[in-house]
């Protein structure tokens, strides 16, 4: 009978020693909590370091392009609405005197259409033509373009052009000023 109560024994040993090592039940499907973040930019505007508009005589009127402006907005935002204005200062030579000094209203601004954009939402030109070219001043902005609604992501560029109305009374001279773009 010893016989028999080891042929058990072992028996089981071998049955438990399988149950031990048969790989536990895997879960037909398992899920994982993922998550990323959009980043918030910026609203910029990016102007030519220099322009040259030409040449012409006192009492002539003087055009040219200022250069390729953009405006650049990356705030990924849910209304990307955006205004970009335009001033100058006085344009002078010499010692800034009344006959050295172009002043900023003398200078009319038209933006022109976009050369460029991308995102969506409306582009619109502060001044699609020269016929509704506007005078800058040092004070108060005129608009040179603006994007309404549309969401994340946008830009937009123009090629201004600026006419120098020169005073008949101006002396000789190169005349230089600042134009200043903003965008808010």
């Amino acid at each position: 009978m010893r016989t028999r109560t080891i042929l058990v024994s072992a028996v089981a040993a071998v049955a438990a020693t399988a149950l031990a090592a048969s790989p536990a039940l895997a879960d037909p499907t398992d899920t994982t909590d993922t998550t990323f973040e959009v980043e918030a930019g910026t609203l910029d505007v990016t102007t030519p370091a220099t322009a040259d508009l030409g040449t012409g005589a006192p009492g002539d009127t003087i055009s040219g392009q200022l250069g390729v402006v953009t405006v650049s907005d990356t705030r990924a935002a849910d209304d990307a609405s955006w205004e970009a204005t335009v001033t100058s200062t006085d344009f002078t030579t010499g010692g800034a005197t009344a006959s050295e000094t172009v002043p900023a209203t003398a200078i009319d601004y038209w933006s022109g259409p976009a050369t460029a954009t991308t995102g969506n939402g409306t582009f619109t030109p502060g001044q699609a033509t020269a016929g509704a070219a506007e005078p800058l001043d040092n004070t108060t902005g005129v608009v040179a373009f603006t994007h309404t609604g549309g969401t994340g992501n946008n830009t937009a560029a123009w090629n201004p052009t600026l006419d120098v109305n020169v005073p008949l009374a101006n002396q000789a001279g190169t005349y230089t000023g600042t134009v200043t773009h903003s965008v808010a």
